[in-house]
Formats: structure tokens, sequence, C-alpha cells
């Protein structure tokens, strides 16, 4: 073999060398990149999180963290505009995994049924399934959630399909603050549905806070709500101290006006420039 041929060989072998070897070299493990990704996600660099587990679920399809980085794509994808239905179609991967782990599977569960909704309400109403399919999950947690999401429909007849759920809320927890939500819940889907129900457990006729709203251009009632007095108390009670500020600004103080209602036992009449808003309890 010539000195030239030989020479020719060498710098072959050094060229491949120095572009493969350093890549090699460099190249991290699964343990590094879902480290990575981990931090990324803390520090919320979404975008950054979502390549990491993208290399790690590409490059090691048989590692042990493969179950968990899928997850955490997901949420990667939950917290990014416009990924919603993507971010679905990989926590459903999650779920249907042999070695998803209970807890991260619930918080898939949850996270499908608040991005299902989003896309709802965006006018994707076939994602309207997948939170009606989660009403009745073994998983409590899921189904009460799917319920109380329910409720926030503006379509009455597919939000009742929620009251089974929020009824059982009611007859068979014990936590004060979860029955408040079912309520609540309750009482966005139908007020009259709710008083009726709360009377027949109560025997006896529930004390009404009612706002009746009329213009006073024509006269004519523009709005009206009932509110069975102990959740219109709850929902008044947790109003932010900053928000009552800002109405008091407007001159009105909430916490005035509402004692004035129940000691006094009267209509109290608010003014604002186009309408006349009356306050009493029933």
């Amino acid at each position: 073999m010539n000195i030239f041929k030989k020479m020719t060989i060498y710098l072959g072998i050094f060229l491949i060398t120095s572009v493969f070897f350093p890549v090699y070299a460099h190249m991290q493990s699964d343990e590094e990149l879902f480290q990575e990704a981990k931090i990324m996600i803390f520090d919320k660099e979404w975008e950054n999180a979502q390549e990491k587990l993208e290399e790690l679920l590409e490059d090691f399809p048989d590692s042990p963290l493969f179950s968990q980085a899928l997850f955490y794509l997901g949420r990667t994808l939950e917290n990014q505009k416009r990924e919603e239905k993507e971010a679905i179609s990989v926590f459903k991967k999650y779920i249907l995994r042999s070695d998803s782990n209970e807890v991260l599977t619930q918080e898939a569960e949850t996270s499908i049924i608040k991005l299902s909704f989003v896309l709802y309400e965006k006018g994707r109403t076939s994602y309207l399934k997948e939170i009606k399919t989660r009403l009745y999950r073994p998983n409590r947690i899921v189904s009460y959630y799917a319920a109380i999401r329910l409720s926030y429909l503006k379509d009455k007849r597919e939000a009742s399909k929620a009251i089974p759920i929020l009824k059982k809320i009611l007859e068979e927890e014990e936590d004060e603050e979860l029955k408040d939500k079912a309520k609540i819940a309750l009482l966005r889907i139908d007020p009259d549905y709710f008083q009726e129900y709360e009377e027949k457990r109560g025997e006896r006729r529930l004390m009404l806070l009612k706002f009746k709203v009329i213009s006073k251009r024509t006269r004519a009632e523009t709005f009206s709500l009932s509110i069975p007095w102990a959740l219109a108390d709850l929902a008044l009670a947790n109003i932010p101290e900053d928000a009552k500020a800002e109405l008091r600004k407007e001159g009105y103080d909430l916490d005035r006006i509402l004692k004035e209602v129940i000691e006094g036992g009267r209509i109290i009449e608010i003014e604002t420039k186009e309408t006349i808003i009356k306050i009493w309890i029933d």
C-alpha cells in the first residue's frame, strides 16, 4: 500500500472519529434528560422541557422512565397555548399504559376534563364526551371533578347529567367544603331543583337571598336570581377583600348592604346610571 493511500485512509478515519465521537461522548442518558426536563418544568420552561422529554421518548423507548416522561410531556403541552388537543392525546396514552401510576393517572384524568372543557367552550363540542365519560370513573376525585365542571355548561340539559354525582356527594361525603361545592354546582344547573332538594331534606322552606335588576329606561326586569341564604353567605364571605375594596370605591359596601338586608328585613335598592338593583331576603 503506497504512502498516499495510507494517508487517505488515516484521514478518513480521523474525520469520522472527529465528527461522530463527540456526539456519542455527549449523548445524554435517559436519567439526565428526565432530570433536566423536571427542572425546566419547575421553572415553567414548557417548550424546552417538551424537547427534552420528546428526545427521551424517541431515544429510549425501553427506559423505565418512559411512562413518567410521557405524563410530564402531557403536562408541558397542557401549559402551552393551542396544545390542548395534543395534551389530551398524550395523557390518554399515559393512562392506558400498564405501568401508569395511580396518582399521576388521577392527575391525567382531571387534566383531560379541564382541557376538554376549554376545547368545548371554543366550539369543539365533541370533547364534551371526554368529560361525561369520566362522571362514573371508580376514582371519586375524577368523578366529582367531572360533575362540578359539567355544572358550568350553558346547555342545562347536558349539565343536568352531573346531578346524580352531585347528589351522591351531598349524601355520602363528610367534607363540608366539598359538599358546599356540590351545592353551588346544583344551584348553577337548576336553582328550582336545588331548592326542592333542600326542602325535601330539611322539611322546611329555605331562606332565599333575592336579586332583581330593573332597567330605568324600560322599567322592565332584565335579570333576577334567587340564592339559598346559606350559599349566598358562603359565596359572599369568600369574595376577596381587594374586590370588596373596588366596590367600595364605586360607593357600594357589600358587608353593610347585607347587614341592612338581614337586620332590617327590607328591600335594599341600589341605583346606577341605567338600572335599579333590588336585594332582599324572602
